[in-house]
């Protein structure tokens, strides 16, 4: 962020250094009075989840939660902070970047209509979706 000009009342580190549950706690506050977002860029892993919203998950303990600190992430490291389906919903505009091959299984799943964490994420206006041609599947001429 030190080459764009951002000012700096828009950027809103995670006090991850808190532990999970108190950087959550910090961090709703902070996010109360940044909402909504002008822009959210979120990617896939290749399990479907998005931001550290992990398939199988409870995400919401209650409706205006914002932040959540999420415990067993099956991917390291095992607790972190992430803005909820709420917050990420409230943004103007949701802009998902998918690349790679090992991609391809969880775009495939998206598009047929399984219910992935990165499903859930719709914005104010829907998302923009750019996905390369590796997590895409080749297609070919006469498809």
């Amino acid at each position: 962020l030190g080459h764009v000009p951002v000012p700096p009342e828009n950027i809103h580190p995670i006090p991850a250094e808190l532990g999970a549950e108190a950087a959550a706690q910090a961090y709703q506050k902070i996010i109360e009075a940044a909402l909504p977002f002008d822009l959210v860029l979120l990617g896939m892993g290749e399990d479907g989840h998005t931001a550290s919203l992990f398939p199988g998950q409870a995400y919401a303990r209650n409706e205006n939660e914002l932040v959540l600190a999420v415990h067993d992430a099956p991917k390291p490291p095992a607790d972190r902070v992430s803005l909820s389906v709420k917050a990420l919903n409230d943004s103007r505009e949701v802009l998902a970047l998918v690349t790679g091959a090992n991609k391809r299984e969880a775009v495939a799943r998206w598009r047929a209509g399984e219910s992935l964490p990165v499903a859930m994420i719709h914005g104010r206006n829907g998302v923009d979706v750019l996905v390369d041609q590796g997590a895409f599947g080749c297609v070919s001429a006469a498809s």
